[in-house]
């Protein structure tokens, strides 16, 4: 079994410390380092993250960190925007959950005569969700984003993060929140948890928690020249596996379903995991979860790439933008690499994305380094994992939950309600120009429950109709900024953007 190397974490001073203090070194080399050192840094993220959505989905940590490295990579050498970070996120994880549920426990009884294996049913609508996001790119579908009201995208973010905060707490608490009859039930599914494990868990989820939040504040504010050694998922997933071991505490740790001895064992994983059981009746079954796959692949990806453009352009200046189709396409050959190997889905990654900006990256080859980072660390570094509390990525997956839920809109609408007094005004406003109005927080809440309650292409697709139905007949703010010029004419300003050049 590989294990890790000693010597790497001094490589990564060294490198830092170098880009530093050589300031006679070629100006080419310092940005390919530089570029390199950012890779890095973010791969550390993307491996935690991975991991975490590996178990989450429940196909395992393995299959969520190689999954991370393997779309990062090919979305960032093909993909249309040029300094970006792809892999695993939480609406396609969310999605994911489903689908692994329904293989595991409804697939034999809708098709009772067919001898299909889950994992390559899953793997099989993997492969459909990339055939649709490279047909889509195809089709010269990617500008089509900008039609996608704020509001709607608000409240499916909102809904996204609420199911991730119920997954988990359903996960420490080892309980089931089920619908019966007319109400809501609690189920109990493990009664360990209330013997033993539900207080060690719960602290334990709680800590990393705290930790997640404070440690990017502290190394911001006393060490911010050496934020690559501190990431903060990093750092919670130390600690609090040191101190659990320190403890002796008998928790439950993360179980590797997959193991790898050397690279050569990737070919074996393919032969077990490549889908290569299709008919027409296991196509009609996965097409469903393929196409909401695929619409929160192309959201979140061309919802990600607008952010990452306005951040690039004002580090750099210039009017570089993503090619949208391009774009897809690349995702939909990520995706569809995944089911090799009994992964996971995923799309360009927001947090990830900027974090690889805010590291000075330039080139191409900071998004690169990233997913082969992720791998080489995967190999490296998995004789450890088994060592990490499962209650540890929880704590992460409730801090992820918050970054998803989108506040500024909900805050800033009740903090007006709250201060309006007996004066009734027409919209809510904060600091920076936001205005939210009782319409938009109706669009909002209404997609949250529907995402949450029902489906979330039903959200999308249903709000965002009822939204230009109604723009038909009345003015719709979609959160409003002040100081933006407002849309004139019959015309929205999403149909005048998709008559520019792409």
């Amino acid at each position: 079994m590989l294990r890790a190397s000693p010597p790497l974490i001094p490589v990564i001073l060294s490198l830092r410390f170098w880009i530093h203090m050589n300031l006679s070194a070629p100006r080419r080399s310092v940005e390919i380092i530089q570029n390199l050192t950012a890779g890095l840094t973010v791969s550390f993220v993307a491996i935690s993250l991975g991991a975490a959505f590996g178990i989450l989905s429940e196909r395992g940590a393995f299959a969520g960190i190689l999954s991370a490295g393997v779309i990062a990579f090919i979305t960032a050498l093909f993909g249309g925007t040029r300094i970006q970070c792809s892999g695993p996120t939480a609406p396609m994880t969310a999605v994911t959950v489903m689908l692994v549920a329904f293989a595991s426990e409804q697939l034999s009884l809708k098709l009772p005569e067919a001898d299909v294996d889950p994992d390559r049913f899953i793997n099989m609508v993997f492969v459909l969700t990339g055939a649709i996001m490279v047909l889509a790119a195809v089709l010269r579908l990617g500008r089509f984003i900008m039609l996608v009201p704020k509001t709607v995208i608000s409240g499916f973010m909102n809904g996204i993060a609420i199911l991730i905060w119920i997954g988990q707490l359903e996960t420490l608490f080892g309980v089931k929140l089920e619908w019966v009859g007319n109400s809501w039930w609690i189920r109990l599914v493990e009664t360990d948890r209330i013997e033993g494990l539900l207080v060690l868990n719960v602290l334990v989820a709680v800590a990393t928690l705290v930790l997640v939040f404070v440690v990017p504040k502290l190394v911001k504010r006393y060490a911010q020249n050496w934020r690559l050694l501190f990431p903060g998922t990093i750092v919670a997933i130390v600690v609090m596996t040191a101190v659990v071991h320190g403890a002796g505490w008998a928790i439950e740790f993360i179980e590797l379903n997959t193991r790898l001895a050397s690279f050569g064992d990737l070919t074996k994983l393919v032969e077990k995991q490549i889908p290569n059981q299709w008919s027409w009746e296991l196509v009609w079954l996965g097409l469903p979860f393929a196409i909401q796959l695929a619409m929160l692949a192309y959201l979140d990806s061309l919802l990600t790439a607008l952010v990452v453009d306005k951040k690039l352009q004002e580090k750099v200046g210039g009017s570089e933008r993503t090619k949208q189709n391009r774009e897809l396409a690349a995702q939909g050959v990520a995706n569809a690499a995944v089911s090799l190997f009994g992964g996971i889905p995923g799309a360009q990654a927001t947090i990830r994305s900027v974090l690889i900006l805010n590291e000075n990256a330039t080139l191409r080859l900071a998004s690169v380094s990233v997913g082969l980072f992720v791998v080489v660390e995967m190999v490296l570094f998995q004789d450890y994992l088994s060592l990490i509390p499962q209650a540890v990525f929880s704590g992460i997956l409730l801090k992820v939950g918050y970054d998803v839920f989108d506040w500024p809109p909900v805050v800033t609408y009740l903090k007006g309600r709250s201060g309006a007094g007996s004066a009734k005004r027409p919209a809510q406003q904060d600091v920076g120009g936001l205005q939210v109005t009782r319409l938009d927080m109706l669009f909002i809440g209404g997609t949250t429950a529907i995402t949450v309650f029902a489906n979330l292409n039903i959200a999308v697709v249903s709000f965002t109709v009822l939204f230009y139905l109604l723009r038909l007949k009345m003015r719709v703010p979609d959160l409003h900024v002040a100081g933006e010029e407002a849309s004139r004419g019959d015309e929205p300003q999403e149909f005048i953007e998709l008559t520019q050049p792409p």
